[in-house]
């Protein structure tokens, strides 16, 4: 029975970044999966130009006084943008926040239990704020209901080989000139020259934990004395450290690793709290639940006069469970969470509303998915739908292309060479339709049959039981490629990054993180390319280097060489606007004029690597662009600022730098997020010359594919959580297909099955 028509979002003439005035109508209260390879214009259609539409006619809305209080967003560049809905962005940015924020906060459960706690728990405090970790009526004095404590490190804070005159105080404050440092120097209780392993147990006393309020004249001035240990935990490891500022951050690393609370065994709470149960357990106990186990936990517990809220919270705590997260906490802290498990956090906030005729936009979400679970993601997706909404979703994983019931296949290709519709229409249509897309959705790379030797004695890990783990011990052959797999949760990253590393320490983490960098740091600057590049045109003009750097002679001076003008809105997302000066050229206009066969500097910066890599003929820079294209990035602009680059692209960014290197052992993490299909064959080739050049790859990955193409793999589980952390099988690909008790093994073998 066909579905009715609800009419579309009307799109004419959009030229947002790469798109070329495409013009398509997008079917309303149905699903939509936008498909094609990376870079061919998918987000820059679905998020950059419809979400960002929704968003800027909702602002429009306020007030112009509230209007400038809030975040600015620029019309879209398209002709014509009709019968928008009100758009919820559910996307992959990680959640953060500091270490009071966790899943139980961020999904409302937090409060629904401490209702729960107010009503039925014995014996009971008399309002929900007592429950809470966040509140002074129910936070742990000592810790502050952050669970955890700061311990200091003394070898980082005195060398005891010095006296105080030659600088025994290590920490900044405390310089032999500091004002802090005067303190000890002009109180009299100490021998300045006298190394402080000298000192008598008196004067050790004196100088570290002294904290009796006494005061000391110092430079006329009277000062309350405090010792170094109560002047430290004061000033600086009282913080939560994820508030701090990165040099203080770092500062606080150096002296300060944080511990449980002495007092409150980490559960953050007082001991009346603590003391205050249902059905046996506290507040603490319930949220340190293993979530699935929690759901069962609260639908055991009969009480008539909470029936709404334990409904309320059942139904949350299910829908975790549904959505693949079962595994977690509700006291996991938010910022530890990866971005596929954030933006799944996210959607289980969404699932419970009532609102209709709402655009859910969301970014990839079966990432970090095992094929076992994408299945009950689709049947969320189509929850979503069935209420009457219109489900817009960039997807690569074929189960999760399968649900649409409209597809847009966006190419042919990536960056300059995509930005096209190539195909919509229906599922079927796809398949059929000879695109890329179409043309591996059914095509999987065949199980190896020879897989190559070990050489050397392989990595061990034994008795490894972080997280959870449980007492697991495994072999990692040297020299081959080895993928571990399993379930959202089933140990796989506690076994590779959490151990592996503590035994082998030269062990290459490539991760999808990057060190920060400033508004500066592009693709050009991080690979560093751009020195060269400088070089080159410098000597073909005969000038300074110098006057080819956004950040010197040669920048504009409005935007000081970023191109946009950033306009601070205090707690708020800065605005930001081209520079009216340099159009966003970012450079003087004399500065211009100097070329490199043909092109100017400003040009560069808006090459994509493949355009790029054409272009230079200087081997430095080949070279380094050559291994961009080789990892898939070769739709990237030069001038493209880090900030805007998925977790996936950040990571093969990272994996181009090390093509060509020897003998390392090299770690990735689900390294085909963002990859679309035909991307992931390039990728496997790639692990396949790091093997052949002497290096040990091992992949932590759900991907089909890759899994077929290991010489050996490690499959954890059989579930996630407390139902996982053992090993179900160790061997070749071949025969992890007939290996019953493996979810994975299970979903191998239909690639066999074709």
């Amino acid at each position: 029975m066909p579905l009715p028509d609800y009419g579309s979002i009307v799109i004419r003439g959009a030229r947002e970044n790469n798109l070329r005035n495409v013009s398509l109508d997008i079917p309303k209260r149905r699903i939509t999966v936008f498909t094609g390879v990376s870079g061919s214009g998918k987000s820059s259609l679905v998020f950059g130009t419809i979400a960002a539409e929704s968003q800027r006619l909702i602002n429009e809305t306020y007030p112009a006084f509230v209007q400038q209080f809030m975040p600015s967003y620029g019309q879209p560049d398209a002709d014509l943008l009709e019968n928008i809905s009100a758009a919820i962005i559910v996307d992959q940015q990680r959640l953060g926040g500091n270490s009071r924020s966790t899943v139980a906060t961020v999904t409302d459960t937090a409060q629904m239990l401490r209702v729960l706690f107010s009503r039925l728990a014995e014996p009971r405090l008399p309002a929900p704020g007592y429950y809470s970790s966040n509140d002074p009526r129910g936070m742990c004095p000592e810790c502050e209901g952050i669970g955890q404590v700061a311990a200091m490190d003394m070898s980082a804070v005195v060398d005891e080989s010095r006296s105080l005159s030659q600088g025994a105080l290590l920490c900044k404050g405390f310089e032999v000139d500091g004002w802090w440092s005067a303190t000890y120097f002009q109180s009299g209780m100490f021998d300045l020259d006298k190394p402080i392993k000298d000192y008598t147990p008196e004067e050790r006393a004196n100088l570290f934990d002294l904290d009796d309020g006494r005061k000391v004249k110092v430079n006329k001035i009277n000062l309350t004395y405090e010792g170094v240990i109560p002047k430290l935990k004061r000033s600086l490891g009282s913080k939560d450290p994820e508030t701090l500022q990165p040099h203080v951050r770092a500062e606080y690393d150096r002296v300060f690793t944080r511990k449980t609370c002495p007092s409150c065994s980490g559960a953050r709470l007082k001991p009346e709290v603590l003391a205050s149960r249902i059905a046996g357990f506290n507040i603490a106990q319930l949220s340190a639940m293993q979530v699935s186990d929690l759901a069962a936990q609260v639908r055991a517990i009969e009480a008539p006069q909470v029936g709404p809220i334990l409904s309320a919270l059942a139904a949350r705590l299910d829908n975790l469970v549904t959505i693949g997260l079962g595994y977690l906490s509700l006291e996991r802290e938010s910022s530890s969470l990866s971005g596929g498990e954030s933006q799944r956090v996210k959607m289980v906030r969404h699932l419970g509303s009532s609102l209709t005729d709402i655009t859910y936009v969301f970014d990839e979400p079966s990432v970090g998915l095992h094929p076992h679970d994408v299945g009950r993601l689709a049947g969320l997706m189509e929850q979503l739908r069935d209420k009457g909404n219109t489900v817009l979703i960039v997807e690569h994983k074929p189960d999760m292309i399968a649900i649409a019931d409209h597809v847009v296949d966006m190419g042919p290709l990536a960056g300059s060479r995509g930005g096209e519709v190539v195909y919509q229409g229906d599922y079927a249509g796809l398949l059929a339709s000879g695109t890329l897309t179409g043309n591996h959705m059914q095509a999987h790379q065949p199980i190896k049959d020879k897989v190559r030797s070990p050489k050397g004695e392989p990595l061990r890990i034994a008795n490894a039981s972080l997280n959870n783990l449980k007492n697991v011990s495994v072999a990692i052959p040297r020299n081959v490629l080895t993928v571990v797999s399993g379930v959202a949760g089933s140990g796989k990253s506690s076994l590779i990054q959490g151990c592996l590393p503590v035994a082998y320490p030269e062990t290459v983490i490539i991760d999808q993180n990057l060190a920060r960098g400033s508004r500066r740091s592009n693709t050009a600057t991080y690979t560093g390319i751009l020195d060269n590049v400088r070089k080159a045109f410098a000597k073909a003009n005969d000038v300074n280097a110098a006057l080819f750097s956004a950040n010197s002679k040669g920048a504009c001076p409005d935007c000081n060489g970023l191109g946009v003008i950033y306009t601070d809105l205090a707690h708020l997302d800065p605005m930001i606007t081209v520079c009216e000066t340099c159009h966003g050229k970012r450079f003087q206009p004399e500065v211009l004029e100097h070329r490199l066969r043909g092109r100017s500097i400003a040009e560069v910066y808006e090459m994509n690597v493949s355009d790029a890599a054409a272009f230079f003929t200087e081997p430095a820079i080949a070279r380094t662009l050559k291994g961009l294209e080789d990892v898939g990035l070769g739709y990237l602009t030069l001038g493209q600022p880090l900030s805007t680059l998925s977790g996936g692209e950040r990571q093969r960014l990272k994996l181009a730098a090390e093509l060509g290197k020897k003998g390392n052992i090299y770690v990735l993490d689900e390294p085909t997020t963002g990859l679309h299909m035909n991307d992931v064959d390039t990728l496997i080739s790639l692990f396949d010359r790091l093997v052949d050049a002497g290096s040990t790859v091992i992949v932590i990955e759900h991907n089909r594919d890759v899994i077929a193409r290991a010489d050996w793999v490690i499959d954890l589980g059989p579930g996630a959580g407390h139902d996982g952390g053992t090993v179900q099988f160790e061997g070749v690909p071949a025969d992890l297909v007939t290996t019953a008790n493996s979810l994975t093994g299970q979903y191998l073998a239909r690639i066999q099955q074709g």
